[in-house]
């Protein structure tokens, strides 16, 4: 088996396209904020707080996830969730970036939506001279809301599409919330010319996936990893070249895999899958985008050809079709790399 990349070795160059800001907020930041803030946490510190990351499935992480979130109140209070995944993004080798923020968790909290979106802008606009990552901003509906509420915070957000935010998405508690649900706001996003992914197959089977392709018409399936046992939807994703932000430490501690050693990802790039490894809510699971890799390495036996070509998806994956020049950039860096 080829080496996997170390400490001292820079990290091969990748896109992140299934990150929640909102999923990055460590425990020393949300302790930080919360003074600041006059929030009381029920944990006695940061320790403490860590312990509690936990889970069971995914309605356990989603229940102590947003109850942190109250600790977000400001502009400032975004900008710094925001600033501090982008240095870590620059350590762990990302050059193109693509975020996830749930607007309903905020607003319905009481948060304006002006404060959220120009906290965080204010981060992203800085990141690429700053830290070398190029942005996007996708809002996610949250699946078992109405889709009244997504459609109002849809409307809501439109003076800021195009500018500060380039695509939809849907996440929150899968089983139950099929996709059908939210048709007619993803269809007035295809019409305001919005990208749209989608979580599907994570907790749910692969018919939340054929919904997602058929009835949202998404462009990328957010995790997928239960695409797999439909070879016709196998087929699908193959022949459309639909990619899939596989989240490898997420699907273990959310117990949608029992271990690591049992992922599906082998399963998928043998398959011809467009898959990319992404980190999903990073503080909460164990390790950054980088950490996944490597971890995916060396528990599945990876090739560097394989860790290459995960690489390489990443940026195939990504909506750069406004910047080819950077696109075909960051290929070269992933072609050039040596482990």
């Amino acid at each position: 088996m080829s080496p996997i990349p170390t400490a001292a070795v820079p990290p091969l160059p990748k896109a992140e396209l299934h990150l929640h800001i909102e999923g990055t907020l460590e425990p020393e930041l949300a302790f930080k904020l919360a003074h600041r803030n006059g929030v009381d946490l029920p944990y006695a510190d940061p320790e403490q707080l860590r312990a509690a990351y936990a889970f069971s499935d995914l309605q356990s992480f989603l229940d102590l996830y947003y109850q942190l979130m109250d600790v977000l109140r400001t502009e400032d209070d975004f900008t710094a969730l925001a600033e501090a995944y982008l240095a870590r993004a620059e350590r762990e080798g990302v050059r193109h970036a693509e975020i996830f923020f749930d607007p309903q968790a905020h607003t319905s909290r009481g948060v304006e939506l002006d404060v959220v979106v120009r906290g965080l802008r204010r981060a992203l606009d800085a990141s690429q001279e700053r830290h070398g990552i190029s942005t996007k901003l996708i809002m996610c509906f949250l699946r078992d809301l109405p889709q009244e509420s997504a459609l109002a915070t849809f409307e809501a957000c439109r003076p800021y599409f195009g500018t500060a935010i380039a695509g939809v998405g849907l996440d929150s508690a899968e089983v139950g919330n099929p996709a059908s649900k939210f048709a007619d706001v993803y269809r007035l996003a295809r019409e305001a010319g919005l990208r749209l992914v989608a979580h599907a197959g994570e907790e749910g089977g692969p018919d939340y996936v054929w919904e997602a392709l058929d009835v949202l018409g998404v462009e990328r399936i957010d995790h997928g990893i239960r695409a797999i046992e439909d070879p016709k939807l196998v087929d699908r994703l193959v022949r459309d070249r639909i990619p899939l932000t596989v989240c490898p430490f997420s699907n273990v501690r959310l117990r949608c895999v029992d271990t690591l050693a049992e992922h599906p990802l082998p399963a998928m790039l043998a398959a011809g899958l467009l898959v990319t490894i992404n980190s999903d809510d990073p503080a909460y699971f164990g390790g950054y985008v980088d950490e996944n890799f490597v971890a995916v390495g060396e528990v599945l036996g990876l090739s560097e050809d394989q860790l290459r070509l995960l690489a390489r998806n990443s940026f195939e994956a990504s909506f750069l079709e406004d910047d080819e020049e950077r696109r075909r950039k960051l290929l070269a860096e992933v072609e050039s790399y040596r482990f």
